[in-house]
C-alpha cells in the first residue's frame, strides 16, 4: 500500500504544474456580471480531467432556470463541469466556484487578467477567490492517480459559476441535478490555513419605497418630499433598531470580535426619480440585514418589515418594503465527523491547530447543508485578499490545501 507521505511529497513535485495552471485560469476573465468567457474555462478545465484519466462531463444550466433567477443574463450561458474518480457508494465531494468579480481599478502590480508571480505571491483577479482552491482539488486528485491509490469510493468535484452573485444558477442547480447525495463535501473557498468555515450567515436584502408627492422646486409647499422623509426614517432604523439588532449575539466563533454580533447597512443602492428642480416624489434605500445562525430566520425577517412599516406610521409615511433576495443562515456541529477529521489532517500535514469559525459572508456551502450534508469550506487564499485591487494568493497554499485534501481523503476512503 501507498505511504501517505509518499503521496505527500509527490505534491511538493507539483509547483510547476500548479504554477501553470492558476496562470491559465487566471488568463480566462470569468467575469460576473454578466457571466463572461464561462464556456472557455470550464472546455480547459475538461481537457484536464481527461488527460488525467477522469471521467468528466458539461452541464449547461437551462434558459429557464437562468430566466427564473438571473433574467438579465440569460443571454450569457452557465456551465457546470463535473468529475468524478473512483468507485463506491460513498461519496466525498469537492466543489468550488470559477467565476470573479469585476476587476475594477487601482491595479499597481499586475493587470487583473495577466497573473505574475512576486515574491511567492501569484497576483490576479481570482487568485485567492476562487481559482487558487480549484488547482489545489485538481493536485489532490493528481497526486491520488499517479499514487495508483486504491479507494473504498468515489471522489466527485463541481466546478460551478455564479457564486459571486448568489449561486442560484452554479450549485444551487447542481443540487438538483447530482446523480447521489454525497456524504461530505469539501468547498475550496478561501478561509485561509488555519480556518474551517462551519456554516456562514444568512442575509436579507430590501428596498424601501418612500412615496411623496412631486411638484416643482420652486413651489415646494405644495408637495411632500419623499427623499427628507425617507431619511428620517432611515435615521430611526439606522439608530434605534440597529441598537436592537446589534444586541444579538452569536455563540459560536467568528474571526473577528465584531462577527458575532447580527447587524444591519442601510443605503448600499438609494434612488430617486427627476431632476435637480423638482421636489422628489419618490425615494428608495436598501437594506442588508445579516442573520445569526441562533436566530429564527422567519422571525427576523418578520421582524425587520414589520419595524419599517410600525416606524413608518409613526412618522406618518407611506411606505413599501421589497424583499428582492434571502437566504438563510446554516451551521454543522465543530463537533461533526467531517470537521473532527479536516481538523486532524491540517495538524498532521500542517502542523496547525485550526479554528472553527462562521463565515460573515455567503458561501456555496449553505446549498449543501441545507439539504442535511456535512459541509465545509476549506481552501488556500486569504479572504482579505479577495475582491480587492491586486488580489493575491501565496502559492505555497495552494500544496499546502492539496495535501490536506489527499490526507483527508485517504482517512475517508481508503481501504
Amino acid at each position: 500500500m501507498t505511504k501517505i507521505k509518499d503521496i505527500l511529497n509527490k505534491i511538493d513535485q507539483y509547483g510547476n504544474y500548479a504554477l501553470d495552471l492558476l496562470t491559465k485560469f487566471i488568463e480566462i476573465p470569468t467575469v460576473v456580471p454578466p457571466g463572461e468567457k464561462y464556456l472557455d474555462f470550464v472546455q480547459f478545465c475538461e481537457k484536464i480531467f481527461k488527460d488525467l484519466g477522469v471521467e468528466v462531463e458539461i452541464i449547461e444550466v437551462p434558459k429557464e432556470f437562468l430566466r427564473k433567477y438571473i433574467p438579465d443574463y440569460v443571454d450569457y450561458p452557465r456551465y457546470i463541469l463535473v468529475a468524478r474518480w473512483g468507485d463506491g457508494d460513498k461519496i466525498i465531494h469537492f466543489n468550488g466556484h470559477y467565476d470573479v468579480v469585476p476587476p475594477g481599478s487601482g491595479w499597481y502590480v499586475t493587470e487583473p487578467f495577466k497573473p505574475k508571480y512576486v515574491n511567492g505571491r501569484v497576483y490576479g483577479r481570482g487568485a485567492s477567490d476562487m481559482k487558487g482552491g480549484l488547482v489545489s482539488i485538481i493536485l489532490m486528485l493528481k497526486s491520488l492517480i499517479e499514487s495508483k491509490v486504491k479507494l473504498n469510493g468515489l471522489i466527485e468535484i463541481s466546478f460551478v459559476p455564479d457564486e459571486e452573485i448568489g449561486g442560484q444558477t452554479g450549485t444551487g442547480y447542481l443540487i438538483q441535478i447530482l446523480k447521489k447525495k454525497p456524504n461530505y463535501v469539501i468547498v475550496a473557498e478561501p478561509s485561509g490555513l488555519n480556518n474551517i468555515w462551519i456554516g456562514n450567515k444568512g442575509l436579507i436584502w430590501a428596498y424601501v419605497e418612500v412615496f411623496g408627492k412631486q411638484v416643482h422646486a420652486s413651489i415646494p409647499w405644495f408637495g411632500i418630499n419623499a427623499f427628507e422623509e425617507g431619511i428620517k426614517l432611515a435615521h430611526k432604523l439606522a439608530t434605534e433598531y440597529r441598537s436592537k439588532i446589534e444586541s444579538i449575539v452569536s455563540k459560536y466563533d467568528y474571526e473577528i470580535p465584531e462577527g458575532k454580533k447580527a447587524s444591519i447597512v442601510l443605503g448600499g443602492d438609494v434612488r430617486s426619480v427627476g431632476k435637480i428642480n423638482i421636489v422628489p416624489g419618490y425615494f428608495t434605500f436598501s437594506i442588508d440585514r445579516r442573520v445569526l445562525p441562533d436566530e429564527d430566520f422567519e422571525i427576523a425577517k418578520k421582524d425587520l418589515v414589520e419595524t419599517i412599516y410600525k416606524y413608518a406610521k409613526e412618522l406618518n409615511l407611506q411606505v413599501n418594503v421589497k424583499i428582492v433576495q434571502e437566504s438563510k443562515p446554516v451551521v454543522i456541529s465543530p463537533d461533526s465527523v467531517l470537521v473532527k477529521l479536516l481538523k486532524s489532517s491540517i495538524y498532521e500535514v500542517l502542523g496547525i491547530e485550526a479554528k472553527t469559525t462562521v463565515c460573515v459572508g455567503g458561501l456555496d456551502t449553505r446549498y449543501f447543508q441545507e439539504i442535511g450534508i456535512e459541509a465545509v469550506t476549506y481552501g488556500p487564499g486569504n479572504p482579505k485578499a479577495a475582491h480587492i485591487s491586486d488580489e493575491y494568493i501565496e502559492f505555497e497554499s495552494i500544496l499546502e490545501v492539496a495535501k490536506v485534501y489527499t490526507d483527508l481523503i485517504m482517512k475517508l476512503l481508503s481501504e
